[in-house]
């Protein structure tokens, strides 16, 4: 019994979670008066109108959005990882007052909230001559998410034995070779964690681009939904498309990375 009630208790929480997103892809097929009418019906015969006004519309902003997105996302991703992952390496190898005082550090950032220091953060770009920019946007995401990634790949990295150091070091590679070739190719499963947390929070943030890129200087997906739903609030198949086009990509991207999130999750909280 109790087998059967955790397998129903499963999809209940699994169709709860899936119904926003259902909602979203019947009703962008529909036209306005049907969704008003039924809103939870599937759609018959399928209307491509929403699709085709959303990508056609005179002032549309969604690919530029789009592309925003995409490019935030992947430099922000890319920076972290590759200074998250180094920086746990140090931590994790050397057990000395610095490297432990560095992980403290990089922890207080886990315990402050970016709106409490939105301002301090707008006064240091604006200082840098970045604010109102994707640089600026960039940076902040960086520096923001790196120690929650430091304090993902740390865990994991200690699991990692340092036999394979001393073997590579006997060899005669040296630190830099010896990360990048032997340690960091066994980093894969919190790789996949950190690719897929860092890629959701970047991409779903709507206050910090808002902020610092500015409503003139470029938007981003959400920022670009925020800006269409003012506009055309009453269209709600165009709204839905807007939706589905902002969620798909990221969770086309979870999927792909699925397998190795859980292993990238248990692994240094199991074996550190």
């Amino acid at each position: 019994m109790k087998r059967y009630l955790r397998i129903i208790i499963t999809l209940f929480v699994a169709c709860l979670f899936f119904m926003p997103f259902y909602i979203a892809i019947v009703n962008m097929f529909k036209p306005l008066n049907e969704i008003k009418s039924n809103p939870m019906s599937l759609p018959f015969p399928f209307v491509w109108d929403n699709f085709i006004s959303v990508l056609t519309k005179p002032g549309s902003t969604l690919l530029s959005s789009l592309w925003n997105s995409t490019v935030i996302t992947s430099i922000s991703v890319l920076l972290i990882v590759i200074s998250s992952s180094m920086v746990s390496y140090y931590i994790a190898r050397e057990n000395t007052r610095f490297s432990n005082g560095l992980m403290i550090f990089l922890l207080f950032g886990l315990m402050i909230p970016p709106q409490i220091v939105l301002i301090p953060i707008v006064k240091v770009l604006q200082f840098f001559g970045i604010m109102h920019s994707m640089t600026g946007v960039i940076v902040f995401f960086i520096a923001y998410y790196v120690p929650f990634a430091t304090f993902l790949y740390s865990g994991f990295t200690k699991t990692v034995p340092r036999e394979l150091d001393e073997a590579a070091a006997i060899d005669g590679a040296g630190q830099i070779r010896i990360f990048w070739t032997i340690i960091f190719p066994l980093l894969a499963p919190v790789t996949a964690s950190v690719l897929i947390f860092q890629s959701v929070f970047i991409w779903n943030d709507f206050l910090n681009p808002l902020i610092i890129m500015g409503p003139m200087r470029g938007t981003t997906i959400t920022t670009g939904i925020y800006q269409a739903m003012g506009q055309f609030s009453t269209n709600w198949g165009e709204m839905f498309v807007l939706m589905f086009l902002a969620s798909a990509p990221i969770l086309v991207f979870y999927l792909f990375l699925q397998k190795h999130f859980i292993d990238g999750l248990t692994a240094g909280s199991i074996k550190g």
